[in-house]
């Protein structure tokens, strides 16, 4: 990538080696990009070799240091970015903190003697600067601390300072080759299951509920040469914990030696759960979270719960004794799948789990007298325990059983448990159902699920234990067999089957031998072709399908130039990358004739009512005279995009792509999306022309 002199200020070559990542800066960012698996981005890479990225300054509250071209070697370029300046920047408030600049410039030196060193490779000799420099930080905090500073100021230059001290902190650590653990650990648990995990590993604890009490061992290991001595040792935790400290070996490390502390914590009973910061109350229908604490509106989620500070001293004849800190994160250990031990984050969670499946129903009102609720429940605690299960029903609703009694033996117990669900009417209309788990005086109904990767951490999403549900005059060939080819996943089977639809999910791998003849309809769930090899190797079969007098539903797929180099279609149709974002956008029906509006619903343009997120997505482009667009919208200030639904015949059978986001709208239980969907099924078939 080129640009004009004139239009850039700073030039950085992303493609530069990194001896320290061992890969180029943007192959780094390529790395996490391809975290994003569900956006295809698995296999994308960047070849080695210069990338430039172009930056211009437009604005700046110092003076630009140019070049005599006008450019920048860097983004700070004459920003003072020395520790001194830290007093520079408080203008006449410096005379507040006399003692800050000298202590400053002391801490500038000691970074000074600290990296001759190490350019020698003694990294011995770094220690004791180091460990002054630590020095000279908490004595710029307390002089910041007892300041006449406006508040303001004086927080943002404590948070400056601290920072800086524990950067000075982790530096003494690793030259003195120090580390810090904070386990969960108690071997004296009871109430485990002898069949569980927890039998043969009794201290794989990574989560603990309001009420409970538990032990942390503290483990400090000392890999220098030096003697150090611990000065104190505490677990940092939320307002109104208990931390006692519960045992004590000597906390004297000579070299190569442990010092470990034992404390016992206790939760409160009103203890916040480990949640993120942010929320949707609908993710259905808010696409923006709201933020629920400022203060880590900058992080992904909060910090950890508890954290283990010790500190600690050296004695050495070159220097005073001088303390220094090191911190760790409590965590509990477990072991994965491999039968690898690792570490989590300690997280404290509800003393029960309640989860309601599935979390939305459709109800047809032509088939729809009952529905089945299951209700999963996991227990958190060390010990038995009982309770009432209930549902919160719409006035006139009711359930089999009414209530329900549950018990639990032991920590991680799952179980589940069934209401059939009888509502009141059958009229078109949306209604909630809630599971309330009622125990010791308590009430719990939300559900919470540990999403984790290896290399990207875990953290808890909650959710509440409701059903939304929603009640559709929807008429269906309920003899109309369909077999369902799942792509990237959906929900819509879920939702077929229950408004009656007669639905088969044919797994990918079995679609070479499968006997498609059986099926009236076959549809492509979203992405199939980008995600499942197997149905690009057997499309002939699935043409072929369309040939013999089969209807064939496509829905979207993201690969575009994927898509289209294979020639997937029966006539010639390319795909593009357009949308309707707008969910609200007006609907035309192209084709008001066309049996798919009438058969065996009849479609208005009130059925595009209250659709959800978006309109669709990955509509056809360009498509031959076989094709029939019967469908077009458009987002506002746009042209129409016709292509989101196309039919066309091919030999005896029907051959149907949409890019209507069907996928959203049905586990959302929009009616006339609903209603739609199951005309597209029945093209071809009885009652249909």
């Amino acid at each position: 990538m080129t640009c004009p002199d004139a239009d850039w200020t700073v030039r950085l070559n992303t493609g530069e080696y990194s001896a320290d990542l061992g890969m180029s800066y943007i192959q780094f960012a390529m790395e996490g990009l391809r975290h994003q698996l569900s956006q295809g981005a698995a296999n994308w890479n960047i070849e080695p070799g210069d990338r430039f990225t172009f930056y211009k300054l437009l604005d700046s509250v110092k003076p630009a240091k140019l070049d005599k071209d006008g450019h920048e070697k860097d983004f700070f370029d004459g920003i003072d970015t020395s520790l001194p300046n830290l007093a520079d920047r408080l203008g006449s408030d410096e005379n507040r903190v006399p003692q800050l600049r000298q202590q400053l410039t002391d801490a500038a030196k000691q970074i000074g003697g600290a990296s001759q060193k190490a350019k020698v490779n003694d990294q011995a000799g770094t220690i004791a600067p180091l460990m002054r420099l630590v020095a000279d930080f908490r004595a710029a905090s307390a002089e910041v601390r007892k300041s006449a500073l406006p508040a303001a100021i004086r927080s943002d230059l404590l948070m400056r300072l601290d920072e800086k001290r524990q950067q000075a902190e982790i530096a003494v650590n690793d030259a003195l080759n120090v580390g810090l653990t904070a386990t969960v650990s108690d071997r004296t648990e009871t109430g485990v299951d002898p069949s569980s995990k927890l039998a043969n590993k009794p201290d794989a604890i990574t989560t603990v509920s309001p009420g409970q009490e538990f032990p942390v061992a503290v483990d400090f290991r000392n890999g220098s040469t030096n003697t150090l001595r611990v000065k104190a040792v505490k677990i940092e935790v939320p307002k109104g914990w208990s931390t006692v400290l519960d045992r004590t070996r000597p906390i004297t490390a000579k070299p190569g030696e442990n010092a470990q502390v034992v404390f016992r914590l206790r939760v409160p009973k009103g203890a916040a759960y480990t949640r993120p910061y942010w929320h949707r109350d609908n993710p259905e229908t808010e696409s923006i979270n709201h933020v629920d604490d400022e203060r880590y509106a900058t992080l992904p989620f909060p910090p950890p719960l508890l954290r283990a500070h010790l500190e600690y001293s050296r004695a050495a004849a070159d220097s005073p004794r001088i303390e220094s800190g090191i911190d760790a994160t409590v965590v509990g250990l477990f072991t994965d799948d491999t039968a690898a031990e690792r570490a989590r984050p300690l997280a404290v969670v509800p003393a029960f789990s309640v989860a309601l499946e599935p979390g939305s129903q459709v109800i047809s009102t032509n088939n729809g007298a009952s529905s089945a609720v299951k209700v999963g429940i996991t227990s958190n605690l060390n010990h038995a325990t009982h309770g009432t299960l209930r549902l919160e029903l719409p006035q006139g609703w009711r359930s089999e059983p009414p209530k329900l009694s549950v018990d639990f033996a032991f920590r991680e117990q799952k179980k589940d448990f069934q209401f059939n669900v009888f509502p009141a009417n059958l009229q078109e209309s949306h209604a909630q159902i809630r599971a309330v788990l009622e125990t010791d005086g308590e009430k719990f109904s939300e559900g919470y699920t540990l999403v984790t990767r290896e290399d990207l951490g875990s953290f808890y999403y909650y959710q509440p234990a409701l059903q939304r549900v929603s009640i559709v005059d929807v008429k269906g060939p309920h003899d109309l067999k369909i077999g369902y080819i799942m792509g990237a996943g959906d929900d819509i089977p879920t939702v077929l089957k229950q408004v009656g639809m007669n639905v088969t999910v044919i797994p990918p791998d079995k679609l070479g031998d499968e006997n498609l003849d059986q099926y009236g309809t076959i549809v492509l769930g979203i992405r199939a072709y980008d995600t499942q090899k197997d149905v690009v190797a057997n499309n002939k079969r699935l043409l072929d399908y369309v040939s013999a007098g089969g209807t064939l539903v496509v829905q979207y797929n993201a690969g575009v130039a994927d898509f289209n180099s294979e020639h997937l279609t029966p006539y010639p149709a390319e795909l593009s990358r357009a949308r309707v974002s707008v969910e609200e956008s007006p609907v035309d029906i192209l084709e008001p004739s066309n049996s798919i509006f009438h058969y065996p619903n009849t479609i208005t343009a009130s059925d595009f009512d209250g659709w959800v997120q978006e309109r669709g997505l990955y509509f056809m482009d360009k498509w031959d005279d076989h094709y029939t667009p019967l469908l077009s919208c458009h987002d506002p200030g746009e042209g129409p995009q016709k292509g989101g639904l196309l039919l066309a015949h091919s030999g005896k059978g029907i051959y149907i792509y949409t890019g209507y986001a069907f996928f959203r709208q049905l586990p959302a239980g929009v009616p006339g999306a609903v209603r739609l969907y199951v005309n597209i099924l029945s093209a071809g078939h009885t009652g249909a022309h």
